[in-house]
């Protein structure tokens, strides 16, 4: 793919507008050795609680969803050369789980992930029909080296339930169902579990933050284990804002959120883990040649 021709494009070739940013999600991975039993999600939660408090932003707890836990399998899906990820996709599915059991149909997703707007923004990601829900967000991470900064990801998604558990692995049903794919040269007749590799995430809500001028956030942490022996890979904590357009995102507010951000970092220093993402931890498990650095 041509990232000069794709930056040039001012919308998709049917005439759609490009779509555009509507979510400003910080994330901050952890370290897994944090995560040996649920007294973690507390702990955590007590440094949040005490880095808001530091520096004045609001935090609202919600009594009921803090004693609860939402579980959810995650599985990554890409040829054996991973073609998909290499190029800056991502096709993940991801199911709820109630009680021991799936609730509700699963879920899709197709991801463009990539540094520039611009190039993310110009992708394509709807599917060939039904229905479906766009996602563009920009992802602001820690710095890959050293703690107290912030990069951005542009992450181009979209979402479509599947009406059976499991999704057709050809690479023609996926090309099909998603037509940018057909600009990517996929290897093999066939999809398959990335490193055979299921993950079950727990998500535990913290609550809202709040940075005023009507900016809010739900704040959560989660830890990835891999379901097969249950070994935690990786934790994560997120805050996500959403907007219709960008002058919603008040100046002054959303500062106060990026302050926060980076002096969280600081106040679970020992907790923090740099360089990576939590979908790359999975691709790294393998042997397979990882290109994309994200």
């Amino acid at each position: 793919m041509s990232s000069d021709k794709n930056v040039a494009k001012k919308s998709y070739s049917d005439g759609h507008p490009l779509d555009s940013v509507h979510y400003r999600e910080y994330k901050i991975l952890l370290k897994p050795d944090h995560f040996a039993d649920a007294h973690s999600f507390k702990e955590f939660g007590k440094l949040l609680r005490h880095a808001a408090a530091e520096l004045e932003v609001a935090l609202f707890t919600d009594k009921v969803l803090s004693q609860q836990n939402q579980t959810r399998e995650v599985v990554f899906y890409d040829t054996h050369k991973f073609d998909l990820y290499n190029n800056a996709f991502i096709l993940r599915k991801r199911t709820l789980y109630e009680n021991g059991f799936a609730a509700g149909e699963p879920e899709l997703a197709l991801k463009f992930r990539h540094v520039e707007r611009d190039t993310a923004a110009a992708i394509d990601v709807r599917p060939d029909g039904g229905k479906f829900r766009i996602k563009f967000k920009e992802e602001l991470l820690p710095l890959p080296d050293k703690i107290g900064g912030i990069r951005s990801l542009y992450s181009h998604n979209v979402v479509l339930a599947l009406s059976t558990p499991e999704m057709d692995p050809n690479v023609k049903h996926v090309t099909s169902t998603f037509p940018t794919l057909k600009n990517v040269e996929l290897s093999g007749r066939k999809v398959t579990l990335v490193n055979d590799v299921a993950v079950e995430e727990v998500l535990h809500d913290l609550g809202m933050l709040h940075f005023g001028h009507g900016i809010e956030a739900k704040a959560n942490v989660a830890v990835w284990r891999r379901r097969k022996d249950q070994k935690p890979l990786v934790g994560e904590f997120a805050f996500q804002c959403k907007f219709t357009r960008d002058d919603e995102l008040h100046s002054k507010a959303n500062k106060r959120a990026e302050k926060f951000f980076v002096a969280l970092q600081q106040a679970v220093h020992d907790w923090v883990q740099l360089g990576t993402t939590k979908t790359r931890i999975v691709y790294g498990l393998g042997s397979t040649e990882v290109h994309n650095r994200e």
